[in-house]
């Protein structure tokens, strides 16, 4: 699949990358030329031919180990995660994982059923790059980015928490 347009880096541009949903078994001279991202059995079953491209990722679905990518992560220019519906949440965990247990810090990409109202904590988990469903407007889902201007909570993108920022925290009274 192609999404024509991503959110990445706060904007949204074109988008080069094909997500293809291929089978180990097959034959990789057929893959189209150009920046593709595999599905993980794939880029097992091939690993260092897909290495060898320097224009190939993988994408992960939820049931699926960060794990099995970490040996890589240093290589890979783009993971996807794929959000098959709305209201799984799986995905967020694969993304701090990434980034803080493999030190992925390539492009970390949601897509599937991905919609304006999560892009604040996705980004938050990790994410830097959005492929929204193809009924969404991604021009109208990039305001959403900076629908909070307070984060209580410790993240990927700011680990402190707002109580630690306090001045005079801890200090006696």
């Amino acid at each position: 699949m192609l999404h024509e347009r991503v959110i990445r880096g706060r904007r949204v541009e074109r988008d080069d990358w094909r997500f293809l949903g291929l089978d180990p078994a097959d034959d990789l001279a057929a893959l189209p030329a150009g920046r593709i991202v595999v599905p993980l059995a794939t880029w097992k079953a091939h690993r260092e031919a897909l290495l060898a491209r320097r224009d190939a990722g993988v994408w992960l679905a939820p049931a699926e180990e960060p794990a099995d990518i970490a040996e890589d992560a240093a290589s890979l220019p783009i993971v996807g995660v794929h959000f098959p519906k709305f209201t799984d949440g799986r995905g967020y965990s694969t993304a701090v994982l990434l980034r803080r247990r493999h030190g992925y810090r390539g492009e970390l990409r949601a897509f599937g059923d991905v919609g304006r109202d999560q892009l604040f904590y996705l980004m938050r988990a990790g994410f830097d790059a959005f492929s929204l469903a193809p009924h969404r407007n991604p021009d109208a889902a990039l305001a959403s980015l900076g629908d909070f201007s307070v984060r209580y909570q410790g993240a990927i993108d700011d680990p402190v928490p707002l109580f630690r920022k306090r001045e005079g925290y801890g200090a006696a009274p």
